[in-house]
């Protein structure tokens, strides 16, 4: 309160944003466990009781031989972590602190920050558990090769991002229809178990089926990804193009949101929640 605001240049204040992100981000990855090391475990484990979980599923039905030539555990993964990556994405960011937050009470804080903090922490739980999962399937079960692991990663990123502002539109919402933004979220996260496509391979939809999917910068992501990953399959059904536009205007719609609804912030909203 007596402390007298010292004048920064651009370079300083960048600095002190980003140092608000790092420890925001800390703060996230922390809530879901004391421990920051356990948190990652328990993402880990889910992650695996995913793949196991599609693994019998694809075995008892017998459509592994619908799967592409390669590594099937490989294809499983690469639908399942874009789809984690995304949907947890999603949540995270959906539910951000908002303007009317306790936490904007203090002076550097602000909803840009939280914003960033939760896709960093997503970002960063993903991204370790998935290089342990292929580090241990790798070393310990069967040694396997990705075609173009820059690529397939560069997906991984897109899907993160689209993540991201498809959440700040949420999160522009959610202050004047938080209990609708509530339902659309679950339902928008759990339509992506069918609607995300990494359960089949694109190139083999009927016109029918993929006119059901297409819409889903998800469900590009991830056939993209195939394409990468796996040298003898090529995507004709998506594209790169689409999720990464989309991306970018829901982003700027979604900020463009919360621009307006930081201007009209009201402590009563968090009675409302």
């Amino acid at each position: 309160m007596f402390q007298q605001p010292v004048p920064q240049n651009g370079m300083s204040s960048a600095v002190s944003l980003l140092e608000l992100i790092y420890h925001s981000a800390v703060r996230n990855v922390r809530k879901t466990h004391g421990n920051a090391v356990m948190s990652i475990v328990m993402n880990m484990l889910q992650a695996a009781i995913f793949v196991l979980a599609f693994y019998v599923m694809f075995s008892v039905l017998g459509l592994r031989g619908a799967a592409l030539r390669g590594d099937f555990l490989l294809y499983i993964m690469s639908g399942i972590f874009l789809f984690l990556t995304h949907t947890k994405t999603v949540g995270a960011v959906a539910g951000a602190e908002g303007p009317s937050s306790p936490m904007m009470k203090h002076a550097p804080m602000n909803t840009i920050v939280s914003i960033a903090a939760a896709a960093l922490s997503t970002l960063y739980i993903q991204v370790l558990s998935l290089f342990s999962i292929l580090f241990i399937y790798h070393v310990a079960f069967t040694p396997f090769e990705i075609d173009n692991p820059i690529g397939a990663f560069s997906m991984l990123l897109l899907s993160w991002f689209t993540g991201i502002a498809i959440g700040v539109v949420l999160l522009a919402l959610k202050p004047w229809f938080p209990t609708f933004v509530g339902i659309a979220t679950t339902i928008y996260q759990r339509a992506n178990m069918i609607a995300s496509g990494k359960m089949f391979v694109a190139n083999t939809l009927p016109t029918f089926m993929l006119n059901m999917f297409d819409w889903n910068p998800l469900f590009h992501c991830i056939d993209q990804s195939r394409g990468f990953a796996f040298i003898n399959y090529a995507p004709r059904n998506s594209s790169v193009e689409y999720p990464l536009y989309l991306g970018l205007i829901l982003l700027m719609i979604g900020l463009m949101g919360e621009f307006y609804t930081r201007k009209h912030a009201s402590i009563s909203w968090d009675a409302r929640r």
